[in-house]
C-alpha cells in the first residue's frame, strides 16, 4: 500500500505536470507565463524526485536537494517577473531586478557548491541547521518579496496578480513552517513533510486562474525606495548570517575541546554586531542613499516625503512645538538631525524660534537690512557653507550674520518663503553621510520650505486670532459695563435737568431718591460684576409677575406710560433678578423711545403649561425685516447714531437664551413692534400644574 507521502507528491508531480502543459500551450507570450512554465516544471520535477525517493531510494539526497534548489528559485523569479512585465519598466524595476536575483544567486551558489563539495569530499560542508536556516533565509525572502510588491501595486494591479501573489505566499508560508518546526525541535515532522506535496497541489489552481483571467491585464507595480530597501536589508543579512554560520562550523571544528564555546561566541558577537548596525542612522542614511543614487532615476520618493510631512504638521497644537518639527523635517531631507529656525517679527527683525541639536549663540537676532536677507530677497538660493568657504566669491563676498556664524555647525541656509515675501530662514547642521547636493535636492528643499512656511503662517495666525478672542471678549465685557452706565448717566441725567422744575414736589424728591437708589445698586453690582464673573449661582426662583410690574412702575415716569396687563402674583421662573429685570426695562424704554407720546406701549405677561410669555408691544413707528434680521441683534448696530451703542437688543437676547428662553420680535414700520420672551417655568411652578388635576380626583 502506497504511503501518504508518496500519493501527496505524485499527486502534485500530476498537477503541475498539466498546469506546466496547459501553460506552454496556451500562455508563453509574457515574461511572466514564461518563468511559470519553468517554475511548474521544476515544481513537477521536484514532486517526482521525491516520492521517486520513497519508493526506490533513488534520486539521493544531492540530486533531491538540488531539485528543490532550483524549484524555489523558479518561484522567486517569478516575483521578479511581474515586477519586469509592469509598465512601469523604469531604471527602477531593472536595477532591483539585477540586484535582488544577483543576492538570491549568491545563495543559491554557495548552497549549491556547499552540497557539491560535501558529494564530492564524502562529507558535510554545511552543518544540518545551517542548511535549514539557509531554507528559511529563502523562503522569508520569497515572502518579503511578495508582501512588497502586494503592497505597491496598485488596485488595478492587485486584480491581474492577487491569484499568483496568494499561490506562491501558500507554497512559500508552508515552506517556512516546515523548516521552522525543523529548526526548533532538530528533526523533520514527518507529518509536515508528507503533507507537502498534497499543500503544493491544493494552491495550483491559483495559477490557472490566474493564466485564464489576467492574459490580457498589465501588471501595475509602484516600487518604492521601502521596498528595495527592505528586500535588500532582508537579502544582505541573510548572506550576513550564512557567511557567520558557516564561520562559526569551522571555528568550531578548529576550536578542539573549546570549539562548541568559540563557536557561540563568534555567532553572538557577529549577531550582536549585525544588530547594532541595523539599528544604526548613520547606516540606514547611506543605505539608503545608495539605494537612492543606483536604483532610482530620482533621489527621493516625493509621495513618501509629502506624506510624512503631511503627518508632522497635521496637528498644530501637538508637541514638539511648531519650529522644531519644521525644522526637523528640513534637517532630514539631506540626512542631518540640527538646525536652527529664524522666522520674521512685527519688530523688523528676524527671531530665533528654535534650535535643534545645537546650543543657541548669545546675539541671535538677524536684522531686516541684513545683507544676507537682501540677499535671499533677490535670489531664492540655498546657500552652502562648504561652498561659501572654498569659494565666497560665487556668492559675492556676501556677509553671514553673526547669529548663524556663531553656530558651532553650519551647513545649508536655507530661506523660506510665504508667497513673493521672505518669511524665514533655516539652518540645517552637517549630515550623517556625506550628501551630494544636486537640482533635486535643492528643488525639494524649496518646495518642502514653502510648505513649511504656510503651516508656520497658519499658527502664528491661529495664535493671533485666539489673542484677538480674548480681547474680544474683554471688549464685549467692557461694552456692556459702558451701555449700563450710560443708562445710569441718562436716568441721573434727567433728574438732574427736571430739577429746578420740580424740586419743591414731594413725588419728584421721592423719585428721584427712588432712582438714585436704583443707580447706586446697580453700579455697585457692576463692580462686584467685574469683580466676580457672572455664575449660575445667581439664579434663583422669582416672580415674574412682580418684576413686570415693578419695570412698568419704574417707567412710569416717561411718557408714554407703559401698561402691565396680566396676572399679579405667582409666575415663577428661575433666573437673575438683576439681569431680568435689565432686559425688561431695556425693552420698555425702547418701546417708549420708539412710540409718540400720545401712542400706547405695554407689558403684557401670559402662562401656558410650562412657560412664560411676556409680551411688549408699542404703536411706534416698527422696524423693517431687514433691519430685524440684519442689525436689530447685532452688537454695535444702532438707529439712535452716536447716542446709542447697538447692544441693548443683543444683550437681551443673550441673556434670555444663556437661562433657556427664546426672544422674537414681529414689526411692521408705522404700525409698531412687539417683542415676545418665552421663558421656563420653574420645576417647583411645573409639578404644582401637574399634581392639581391629582387633587381634584
Amino acid at each position: 500500500m502506497l504511503e501518504f507521502g508518496v500519493v501527496s507528491h505524485l499527486a502534485a508531480a500530476l498537477v503541475y505536470g498539466v498546469l506546466a502543459a496547459f501553460t506552454a500551450y496556451r500562455y508563453l507570450r509574457r515574461r511572466t507565463d514564461q518563468v511559470l512554465f519553468l517554475a511548474t516544471t521544476l515544481t513537477a520535477i521536484w514532486a517526482v524526485a521525491i516520492a521517486a525517493q520513497s519508493l526506490w531510494g533513488w534520486p539521493d539526497f544531492v540530486l533531491r536537494y538540488l531539485a528543490e534548489l532550483a524549484r524555489n528559485t523558479a518561484w522567486i523569479l517569478v516575483l521578479f517577473a511581474l515586477v519586469r512585465d509592469a509598465r512601469d519598466n523604469s531604471r527602477v524595476s531593472r536595477r532591483m531586478l539585477v540586484f535582488a536575483s544577483g543576492a538570491l544567486l549568491a545563495i543559491l551558489v554557495l548552497l549549491t557548491l556547499s552540497v557539491l563539495l560535501g558529494w564530492v569530499l564524502s562529507g558535510a560542508i554545511l552543518s544540518a541547521r545551517a542548511m535549514l536556516f539557509a531554507q528559511l533565509a529563502i523562503s522569508l525572502l520569497g515572502i518579503s518579496v511578495l508582501e512588497q510588491i502586494w503592497r505597491n501595486a496598485s488596485a488595478y494591479g492587485r486584480s491581474s496578480i492577487r491569484y499568483i501573489c496568494f499561490g506562491i505566499a501558500g507554497i512559500f508560508v508552508f515552506e517556512f513552517l516546515l523548516y521552522a518546526d525543523a529548526l526548533l525541535f532538530n528533526r523533520i515532522s514527518n507529518g509536515l513533510w508528507d503533507a507537502r506535496g498534497a499543500v503544493n497541489a491544493l494552491v495550483a489552481p491559483l495559477f490557472a486562474v490566474n493564466l485564464i483571467n489576467a492574459r490580457r491585464q498589465p501588471v501595475q507595480l509602484q516600487l518604492s525606495r521601502t521596498f528595495v530597501y527592505h528586500a535588500g536589508t532582508l537579502v544582505f543579512g541573510g548572506i550576513y548570517l550564512l557567511i557567520v554560520a558557516v564561520g562559526g562550523y569551522y571555528v568550531r571544528l578548529a576550536g578542539g575541546e573549546w570549539g562548541e564555546g568559540l563557536q557561540i561566541v563568534f555567532v553572538a558577537g557577529f549577531a550582536l554586531m549585525f544588530v547594532l548596525l541595523m539599528s544604526s542612522h548613520w547606516f540606514r542614511a547611506r543605505v539608503m542613499m545608495f539605494i537612492s543614487q543606483n536604483f532610482f532615476d530620482y533621489k527621493y520618493d516625493y509621495r513618501d516625503e509629502w506624506l510624512k510631512m503631511t503627518e508632522t504638521f497635521s496637528n498644530l497644537n501637538e508637541d514638539p512645538p511648531l519650529p522644531e518639527r519644521a525644522i526637523r523635517t528640513l534637517a532630514g531631507l539631506v540626512e542631518s538631525r540640527t538646525g536652527a529656525l529664524w522666522l520674521r517679527g512685527d519688530q523688523g527683525y528676524f527671531a530665533l524660534q528654535a534650535c535643534v541639536g545645537l546650543m543657541a549663540p548669545k546675539h541671535t537676532q538677524i536684522d531686516d537690512d541684513a545683507e544676507l536677507v537682501r540677499f535671499f530677497r533677490e535670489r531664492e538660493w540655498i546657500l552652502d557653507m562648504d561652498e561659501y568657504t572654498v569659494d565666497p566669491v560665487r556668492y559675492n563676498l556676501l556677509e553671514i550674520p553673526d547669529a548663524i556664524l556663531e553656530f558651532s555647525d553650519q551647513w545649508l541656509i536655507i530661506p523660506l518663503y510665504l508667497g513673493r515675501e521672505l518669511y524665514g530662514i533655516a539652518l540645517v547642521g552637517s549630515p550623517f553621510t556625506r550628501v551630494d547636493l544636486n537640482w533635486e535636492n535643492f528643488d525639494l528643499i524649496r518646495v518642502v520650505g514653502r510648505q513649511l512656511s504656510n503651516f508656520l503662517a497658519q499658527a502664528d495666525a491661529q495664535s493671533r486670532l485666539s489673542r484677538a478672542m480674548q480681547f474680544e471678549a474683554v471688549n464685549k465685557a467692557s461694552a456692556f459695563m459702558v451701555h449700563d452706565l450710560k443708562t445710569l448717566i441718562a436716568q441721573l441725567s434727567l433728574l438732574v435737568s427736571n430739577a429746578p422744575k420740580h424740586r419743591h414736589n414731594p413725588q419728584f424728591i421721592d423719585d428721584m431718591i427712588a432712582t438714585t437708589d436704583h443707580a447706586v445698586n446697580k453700579m455697585s453690582r457692576l463692580v462686584e460684576h467685574i469683580r466676580q464673573p457672572e455664575t449660575e449661582e445667581r439664579e434663583i426662583e422669582l416672580d415674574v409677575a412682580e418684576l413686570a410690574q415693578q419695570v412698568t412702575r419704574q417707567r412710569n415716569a416717561q411718557e408714554p406710560a407703559p401698561v402691565y396687563e396680566g396676572p399679579e402674583t405667582s409666575v415663577i421662573v428661575r433666573a437673575d433678578p438683576q439681569q431680568l429685570q435689565n432686559v425688561l426695562a431695556h425693552l420698555v424704554q425702547n418701546a417708549q423711545d420708539a412710540t409718540a407720546r400720545d401712542g400706547d406701549v405695554s407689558l403684557t405677561l401670559k402662562t401656558s403649561r410650562d412657560a412664560a410669555v411676556l409680551f411688549i408691544q408699542d404703536t411706534g413707528y416698527g422696524m423693517s425685516e431687514s433691519f430685524i434680521r440684519d442689525s436689530l441683534f447685532r452688537p454695535f448696530q444702532s438707529t439712535k447714531g452716536l447716542t446709542g451703542m447697538g447692544i441693548g437688543a443683543y444683550q437681551a437676547q443673550e441673556y434670555v437664551r444663556q437661562i433657556g428662553g427664546a426672544m422674537d420680535v414681529t414689526s411692521e414700520p408705522g404700525l409698531g413692534s412687539c417683542f415676545t420672551i418665552q421663558l421656563p417655568l420653574s420645576a417647583s411652578e411645573t409639578s404644582a400644574e401637574v399634581e392639581m388635576p391629582q387633587e381634584s380626583r
